[in-house]
């Protein structure tokens, strides 16, 4: 991409909302080499004209998909999730659990329970406490932080 005065503003505002291409090198398809519009550091425009490359222009997906550096199987989830959201589908998300799945209603009853019972119980024996009530490991920190958004919340 030819140098801009805005490509480190540009490249600052893709990091900040997630969509920088941790990759752009990997691009190596024409449209993206030496082009004031298509830049490889965007990873919602490489997606996308990844997938119009083989829907509209009917280029096969395994040399189109490793031209825009992506692996064929991620070409695949990429035009998954485009069809079920739309752009949206395109951004980045976040891995792994989105929630605590063992701190359920019940655990945080329970430990909001033993905390207005016992006056100032230790996180690590709260989390003994429900081991020994539900048989449950839990880290005494996950107890903690679940507890401080619950006080966060309306």
């Amino acid at each position: 991409m030819p140098s801009t005065r805005r490509a480190p503003d540009k490249r600052a505002a893709l990091r900040q909302q997630g969509t920088l291409n941790p990759r752009p090198q990997a691009v190596q398809h024409p449209l993206f080499q030496d082009s004031a519009f298509f830049d490889p550091a965007d990873l919602v425009q490489v997606k996308y004209e990844m997938l119009r490359q083989v829907q509209v222009d009917q280029q096969p997906v395994a040399p189109t998909a490793h031209a825009f550096g992506f692996s064929r199987p991620a070409f695949y989830h990429t035009q998954l999730t485009f069809t079920q959201a739309g752009f949206a589908g395109l951004l980045p998300r976040k891995r792994g659990p989105k929630g605590g799945h063992k701190l359920t209603a019940a655990v945080l009853a329970f430990v909001t329970a033993q905390r207005a019972a016992t006056p100032t119980p230790s996180w690590s024996e709260l989390a003994a406490r429900v081991r020994q009530q539900f048989r449950l490991q839990v880290h005494p920190r996950s107890l903690a932080r679940q507890l401080q958004r619950e006080k966060k919340r309306p």
